[in-house]
């Protein structure tokens, strides 16, 4: 072999070891934040009984077991089945129980029925999220660039998925524990905290600021993960607005109830008014009044409220009617992604464990947006439907947001229950106007004077 000969050679050995670490380094990366991801719900697990994750207390509500077998057959079912040669389930009867809405993935149990299917048992389903992690962790192992890139975007996909009902496993082991009569405690209140302020402490004032009108970008750049009904990015004129520095506390919502304010019909939409009158409505979900002074469920227990809060769980009925009464408006998602685009996702997130939003503590006399991100999902007027060139994707996957878009609002901005690396400035949440379980809430905006 000549010494030029002997050269290329080795260039080419070379290459190809960088190419495969290359590889396994990409493969390394995908398993670490796929594990990550699926090791946390097993955390916002731990304190629970076998009898804490069974229970089904409204059809809006799954069982604890459901979500991490749901969770687990997305996997299954988009990966494994497609990409894994020679893959056969163990129990083929877990895609009939665990589908959700995927149509095309096959036929379902029935959504408001789940909390009657006691098998699997809670350690069977455990047993069945582990036998899936081995399954991705050797198809992931022995898999080509070319596979991986087919494979990459629904593993991806499937991890947001999962943080999606993290969340929804914390809202609804909310709703199970409020049935209770023995208030249960999900976890011990949290003290401390850079962001929190003292229970009984003062808010900031509410102020409102001045956004001039302006044409914005809209939609996500798709420079990373987006959900299909975060785009197509578009151009929208954004008129001149005021939105409120901060969302709206317990005690500013209080004078609201105070005046009487579920009771008056001229600030409430027909349909809300309707809802209001049927369900009697008199406060946020989870509160109750003992003794002259209003209480709240939280999942640290039953305790009183505390005015500096948030206030949350809040229906679009009661945010809209909370606006009317205010001498204001919510503001459009539109507005929001606006006067969002220049502050940093930063908050109170699921990964702090608050499982509560918190107080802001007092500062100076900044006038700047606070709790844009985290701590509550903030209502919009706007109404979930697709943006401009928007096309369902074909197939099952296809199924996860565009047929959602009617009869629901947007909401905005993540809660303390969402991963801080699952939301974004486009993220668009949707539910329809007179739910109230998920951790929601309101910010004001005001049209120029």
């Amino acid at each position: 072999m000549s010494l030029a000969s002997a050269d290329a050679a080795t260039d080419m050995a070379a290459a190809e070891r960088s190419h495969l670490n290359s590889s396994r380094a990409r493969v390394e990366a995908l398993l670490a934040r796929f594990h990550r991801s699926r090791n946390f719900t097993d955390t916002l697990c731990l304190g629970l009984e076998p009898e804490d994750y069974v229970v089904q207390s409204m059809a809006d509500v799954s069982p604890t077991k459901w979500h991490l077998a749901h969770a687990t057959w997305f996997f299954e079912t988009f990966i494994l089945k497609k990409f894994f040669a020679g893959y056969r389930a163990e129990i083929p009867e877990y895609a009939y129980l665990f589908n959700s809405y995927y149509n095309a993935a096959g036929d379902m149990h029935r959504r408001d029925l789940r909390g009657l299917i006691s098998r699997p048992t809670v350690q069977e389903t455990h047993r069945y999220r582990a036998s899936i992690d081995s399954h991705i962790d050797d198809l992931l192992s022995d898999a080509d660039e070319k596979l991986l890139d087919e494979i990459e975007p629904i593993l991806v996909l499937g991890i947001h998925h999962e943080q999606q009902h993290q969340e929804l496993l914390i809202t609804d082991i909310k709703h199970v524990f409020a049935q209770n009569p023995l208030y249960p405690v999900y976890r011990k209140a949290k003290t401390g905290g850079r962001s929190s302020a003292t229970p009984g402490s003062q808010s900031s004032p509410l102020q409102f600021i001045e956004f001039e009108e302006a044409t914005v970008a809209i939609g996500h750049d798709r420079h990373g993960f987006a959900y299909d009904n975060e785009g197509p990015r578009h151009q929208a004129l954004v008129p001149a607005l005021s939105l409120a520095s901060r969302p709206v506390t317990n005690g500013e919502y209080i004078e609201f109830i105070e005046d009487n304010g579920y009771t008056r019909p001229e600030f409430w939409l027909s349909l809300g008014w309707m809802t209001v009158t049927e369900q009697r409505w008199q406060a946020p979900l989870y509160w109750t009044k003992c003794d002259g002074a209003w209480w709240q469920l939280t999942l640290s227990g039953f305790r009183p409220v505390d005015e500096s809060e948030p206030v949350t769980h809040i229906s679009y009925f009661e945010a809209d009617a909370y606006a009317n009464w205010a001498g204001a408006r919510l503001p459009t998602e539109f507005e929001w992604e606006r006067a969002a685009l220049d502050c940093p996702i930063e908050g109170n997130f699921v990964e702090d464990e608050n499982f509560h939003p918190r107080a802001l503590c007092t500062s100076g006399q900044d006038l700047h947006l606070q709790q844009m991100f985290g701590d509550i999902w903030e209502w919009t007027r706007s109404a979930y439907s697709p943006y401009p060139g928007y096309r369902v994707a074909p197939g099952a996957l296809g199924e996860y947001n565009g047929k959602f878009m009617c009869n629901q609002y947007v909401l905005r901005g993540g809660s303390c229950a969402t991963s801080r690396s699952h939301i974004r400035r486009t993220y668009r949440n949707f539910f329809q106007p007179e739910k109230r379980w998920q951790f929601t809430g309101i910010r004001l905006a005001r049209d120029p004077q």
